[in-house]
């Protein structure tokens, strides 16, 4: 459930963005209104995705794999030029992304976590790692 509430937020993210380019620097209405509504929605369903999933993987994913499909929107809708030097970096978000998931299940098949880190964070804010 989670990573599904993280790809719809990252759905409304490229939404929000791409409202953004045609909202012409907020001189069009309903494109600037749009773009504020995605990205309130996009924030939230991150925010609920980070319930279930590592804030490093699932903002890491958000970002990426958002750079990475407005570029393509880019080049498609808006004509940008997609020249190789671009196609690579977008390559290197994508390996970037892969490479924290593979750290991340690794770090879940071992151990947790500092023990003592989470009294500490316990401690201060209140509030135990699986009370959020």
């Amino acid at each position: 459930m989670h990573w599904l509430l993280l790809l719809a937020a990252i759905v409304s993210e490229v939404a929000g963005t791409t409202f953004m380019k045609l909202s012409m620097g907020f001189t069009k209405l309903v494109p600037s209104v749009l773009l504020a509504v995605c990205y309130l929605i996009s924030l939230t369903l991150l925010n609920l995705a980070l319930k279930g999933v590592s804030v490093s993987v699932a903002y890491a994913i958000w970002s990426g794999a958002g750079t990475a499909l407005v570029a393509g929107i880019g080049w498609v809708l808006f004509g940008e030029r997609m020249s190789l030097i671009k196609i690579i970096c977008i390559l290197l978000i994508i390996a970037g992304v892969a490479g924290l998931n593979l750290a991340e299940g690794r770090r879940e098949a071992g151990n947790s976590g500092s023990p003592q880190l989470e009294a500490q964070l316990s401690k201060e804010t209140g509030v135990s790692k699986d009370g959020l």
